[in-house]
């Protein structure tokens, strides 16, 4: 498989694979349906206003949630090129990575969007592992795989 092909199915995988485990539990926890959840993925770019946009602005957090999982599995897949221990290592490699994508988005990303989600210990706690086990071991093992 080519390079970017590697990238596309890892990155394809684990954005399947994050955005089901967070809206099944979202919307069983929560009430809160996938249009909804997509909404407030759209509103770290659109601010408050995606929640009004409707299916547009849910379709543009297909987009942003999408564009972070490719952008996820393209960063694991460069840095694999130089550090084979992700190639060889890619369960330990996966929860680290997933740990590391999950602390980069709610440090980074998120204090820098125009979305305004207070913070929730419990809600860190249950995204970090759905990063580690949805994300970060998907990819990992994705790469790992189709690298050897």
């Amino acid at each position: 498989m080519t390079s970017l092909e590697v990238i596309s199915l890892a990155g394809l995988l684990s954005g399947v694979l994050d955005l089901t485990a967070t809206s099944t539990l979202v919307r069983r926890t929560q009430g809160i349906p996938l249009e909804r959840l997509l909404q407030r993925i759209a509103s770290g770019a659109l601010g408050p206003s995606a929640f009004e946009g409707g299916k547009k602005t849910a379709t543009a957090g297909l987009f942003f949630h999408f564009l972070i999982s490719f952008t996820a599995a393209f960063v694991y897949y460069a840095s694999s090129r130089k550090l084979a221990i992700l190639i060889d290592h890619p369960l330990l490699s996966g929860v680290l990575y997933g740990a590391a994508v999950h602390l980069v988005m709610n440090r980074i990303v998120l204090p820098l969007s125009a979305a305004t989600i207070p913070f929730s210990a419990k809600a860190f706690l249950t995204q970090l592992v759905i990063h580690i086990l949805f994300v970060g071991l998907p990819i990992a093992l994705v790469v790992s795989h189709l690298s050897r």
